[in-house]
């Protein structure tokens, strides 16, 4: 039983992030009916399904039938958006009784208009003011220590102004609580997995552990950092999940982490999984 489903709807983006790789592939939005056939085949497989790996999933055309199906389906669904479309989207995502959590990546202004961050922010916080009334949990996040510290500075000093006090207050599980069920993360920038860098030192990942991803073409790989494609283990518009995670490559995966030898060149240069190996 795997924790969690990245089940990338749609590669396209409406921005161009400094933090993002963006991808190689094809542009292309999922179908409604190629994510009810997906999900369908993992259920009872994954509790939780995230609707992203690249693009923006508030730009899906068939965002309410998507969710619906969700929904239908029994899985809570968590949502990560860079939060610019919240104004059209936010009250059809408020509506989806399956909705469990919404990531805003606030470091998206990284790379784009360098203008004036208020209206933006002030969108971004009703929204997030909405989610904790109805119990939905809200994640700010400021992934880029290390990155833009200005205007990291302008998101903090708002957020001290909304919240009447320092951000650093009250630690839960690694991120800052703002209200109830709404928290800031803050982490420092990581290298995306690419085959042009160099050896990261990875030994170890929960991917095909905690996790897989489902890319925009249905195609199987084994986490939501695997943005070209580069270990592609099936497609779950061919096969069923147990076939996939059955077969010699994936099982070659799982077993390599267990002895912290990982059988992917992929893996062995990913800047983010090489944070387990830490301590």
């Amino acid at each position: 039983m795997l924790k969690r489903a990245y089940v990338e709807i749609t590669n396209v983006c409406n921005l161009h992030c400094a933090f993002c790789p963006g991808t190689r592939r094809r542009q292309r939005f999922m179908t409604a009916e190629e994510f009810a056939a997906i999900a369908e085949k993992l259920r009872g497989s994954v509790q939780y399904l995230y609707l992203h790996v690249m693009g923006e999933p508030l730009l899906h055309p068939a965002l309410p039938q998507i969710l619906a199906a969700a929904e239908q389906l029994g899985f809570r669904v968590c949502v990560t958006t860079n939060g610019t479309l919240l104004e059209k989207a936010g009250e059809m995502l408020l509506g989806c009784r399956a909705l469990h959590k919404v990531s805003v990546s606030l470091h998206s202004f990284e790379g784009n208009d360098g203008g004036d961050m208020r209206p933006y922010l002030e969108s971004v916080w009703r929204f997030a003011e909405k989610l904790s009334q109805r119990d939905v949990i809200g994640a700010l996040r400021l992934w880029n220590e290390g990155g833009a510290e200005e205007r990291n500075g302008e998101v903090l000093a708002f957020l001290r102004e909304k919240t009447g006090r320092s951000v650093w207050e009250e630690k839960r599980d690694g991120s800052f609580t703002l209200r109830p069920k709404l928290y800031l993360e803050h982490a420092e920038k990581f290298e995306w997995p690419d085959l042009s860098a160099p050896e990261s030192g990875t030994e170890f990942c929960l991917g095909l552990r905690d996790q897989i991803a489902v890319l925009v073409d249905g195609t199987v790989v084994p986490c939501c950092l695997d943005h070209e494609g580069d270990i592609p283990l099936g497609n779950l518009l061919e096969q069923d999940l147990a076939d996939i995670l059955g077969g010699e490559r994936a099982k070659a995966i799982y077993e390599g982490f267990s002895c912290r030898r990982p059988t992917e060149e992929l893996c062995r240069r990913c800047g983010y999984a090489s944070r387990f190996n830490r301590g």
